[in-house]
């Protein structure tokens, strides 16, 4: 499936959603990875196809068990982890 849009979420869609955001722009950056779009909200504002790929922490795994595709980041603000998932899900 090609990634045109991700979606960083988390509680309430304004702080970590917006910094981790950000990051994801950042890593995409360094990658050359062009033409996604890349927004954020808060957990219970997402649906299955408002987005390609959907960014979140792992305290809010249990409620994204019903999205495909995922990734679930262990450290928000770790680039090296969001690196190294963006690229598998790049297959880079």
């Amino acid at each position: 499936m090609e990634i045109r849009k991700i979606m960083c979420c988390c509680g309430q869609g304004l702080g970590s959603s917006m910094i981790v955001g950000m990051n994801v722009e950042k890593v995409l950056q360094k990658l050359g990875i062009k033409g996604v779009s890349v927004e954020h909200t808060a957990i219970g504002e997402i649906t299955e196809g408002s987005a390609d790929l959907f960014v979140v922490g792992k305290d809010l795994e249990p409620q994204v068990t019903h999205l495909k595709n995922k990734i679930i980041l262990d450290q928000l603000m770790d680039l090296n982890e969001m690196e190294t998932k963006l690229r598998e899900k790049f297959g880079l």
